[in-house]
Parts: C-alpha cells; structure tokens; sequence
C-alpha cells in the first residue's frame, strides 16, 4: 500500500513540478517581452517574474488538489486501497501547507515586496545620491501598504467568527474566547480573507476589461494597425530630426570650445535615442519582409 501511495504521489507532485517549471518559463518570457529594454533594472525584473510566477502557481495548485483527491478514489466514489485514513490525511496537510505558503508569499509580494521596489526606484530617478535615504524613503511609503494588510487580517481573523453570546461572560473572557478560536483556526480565516479581497479586486478588472475588451475587439479589426511600411517611415523622419539636433550641438564646439554640461547631457541623451531609433529601423525593416505580415495582410478581408 505505501509503495502505491508513494507511487501516486509522485505522479501528482510530477505533474505540479512540470506545470511549475511551464510557468517559470512563461513568467520570464513574458516579462523580457513587455518590459522597457531602457529603463529595466535588474531587481524590478525579477519581482516581476517572481510575483507572476507566484500568482500562477497558485492558480495551479488547485488543479492538483483536484487531481490528488481524484487520484485517492475509484470510479465508484471508495478510495483505493493504498488510500488509508493516514494517506489522505498526509496528503491534504501537504496541499493545505502549499496553499498557505503561497498565500503567504502573495500577501508579502502585494503589500510589501512590491511597493517596497516600486516606492525605491520612483525615488532612484529623482535623487541618484544617498542609497539609505532611498530605502527609508521606499519604507516609509510601503507602511501604507502594511497598514491595510494588517487592518485585513484582523477584520478576517475576528469579524466572521461565530461567538456564543453568554450573559455571565466578562469582556476579558470575551476576547480570550476570539483569540482561542483565531487559534484554532491557525490563522485559516485571516489569510483566506485577506487573499479573497484581493480576489474580488482582481474579478472585478477582469470583468471591466472583459467587457471593454469585447466591444473593443471587433473595432480594432476594422480600423486594423499601422502599416510597417508607415512605421518605417516615422522612424526614418525621426532619425533626420535627431541627427539634425546632434549636428546643431556638435557645431557649437568646432571652434575648440568646450560643450556646457547641459549640452552634454543632451548630446548624450539625443545619441542614445538615435541608436534606439537605428534598432527599432532595423526591427520594423524584417518585420516589413516577414512571411506573418504577408500572411496578415491576405486576411485583411476576413477582420473587416
């Protein structure tokens, strides 16, 4: 029977370790696509895919939870032999100890990992100077976000008990009896509260973007996107723009003066814009002699 029972556990914990690595896979891909290649710093990037990575799991956990118990029964509805009391305890304790780990990670990334990152480099492009004023300043922001993870996890630690109401009981018995039952719990309620706040957030985006996204979709179709072609075009006007710019300030020092920082700066900042515009002509210049823009092109009729 243990054998057996190891033996379906493995194949379960088998499937969740190849759906984890999908997502790693996915998270990371998904971020290097969208993310700016200018301004993208090292440890915003890996919040990034840590938070995603973390979210989606979660999400694929309960699959697996399914799976599991499914796994433990017969068609019938009995479990397997293998599937004693103990087993099926083993089990739920090592899925109930998965969701509160995750549910955890995903209330330290919303309400202080992520504000944290976010507060310290809004704070990085303002002052490049002192590291520890950054850090308290970032700190000081987040104990927002602290505020209102604690306020949910006592609202769902003690509002939804249910307390017997004694008419001999004193207040300090009162309250011993609402720590008693938090307890209990082992703190189920507060994290399960807290999560589905966030949950009904997250619904009800989903719901509005939804809805915008499907009137949105058939408009977008008909009026389609702008030609490579004409891109191209842009970018080769904005080149000449730039390079006009860079020779109105190179002009300035030909007589063997030298530029003022001013000049400088913006002599540097126009000659990196140029060599991004140089890769963004190079990229829209095989994107124009792509086989999946010809293809786009031919079903041009069918979006309209």
């Amino acid at each position: 029977k243990m054998a057996a029972a190891a033996s379906e556990l493995v194949t379960g914990w088998c499937l969740f370790g190849l759906a984890l690595l999908a997502i790693l896979v996915f998270s990371w891909v998904y971020v290097r696509k969208y993310q700016s290649r200018r301004e993208s710093e090292v440890v915003s990037t890996i919040t990034a895919i840590f938070a995603l990575a973390v979210a989606l799991i979660s999400s694929a956990l309960l699959p697996v939870d399914i799976f599991l118990v499914s796994y433990m029964k017969n068609q019938n509805g009995t479990f397997k032999e293998w599937a004693d009391a103990n087993v099926s305890r083993q089990i739920e304790d090592t899925v109930l100890y998965g969701y509160y780990t995750l549910y955890s990670i995903i209330l330290f990334c919303v309400f202080l990992w992520i504000p944290f990152v976010y507060f310290y480099y809004e704070e990085k492009e303002e002052d490049d100077g002192n590291t520890c004023l950054q850090v308290k300043t970032a700190l000081k922001y987040t104990l927002g976000f602290i505020a209102v993870c604690v306020v949910l996890l006592l609202i769902g630690a003690f509002v939804p008990l249910d307390i017997p109401n004694k008419k001999n009981s004193t207040e300090w018995e009162k309250v011993k009896l609402l720590f008693e039952e938090f307890g209990s719990s082992h703190g189920l309620t507060a994290l399960s509260f807290s999560i589905s706040s966030l949950t009904v957030i997250g619904m009800l985006a989903a719901i509005t973007y939804t809805a915008y996204g499907m009137s949105a979709l058939p408009l977008n179709l008909i009026k389609g996107t702008t030609s490579a072609a004409y891109e191209r075009l842009e970018n080769t006007e904005d080149i000449e723009e730039v390079e006009q710019n860079l020779f109105r300030i190179k002009s300035k020092c030909r007589d063997g003066r030298p530029l003022s920082s001013k000049d400088r700066w913006t002599l540097h900042q126009l000659e990196e814009k140029l060599r991004t515009l140089r890769r963004r002509e190079r990229h829209l210049e095989s994107i124009e002699k792509s086989w999946w823009t010809k293809f786009c092109e031919a079903l041009r009729p069918l979006k309209v």
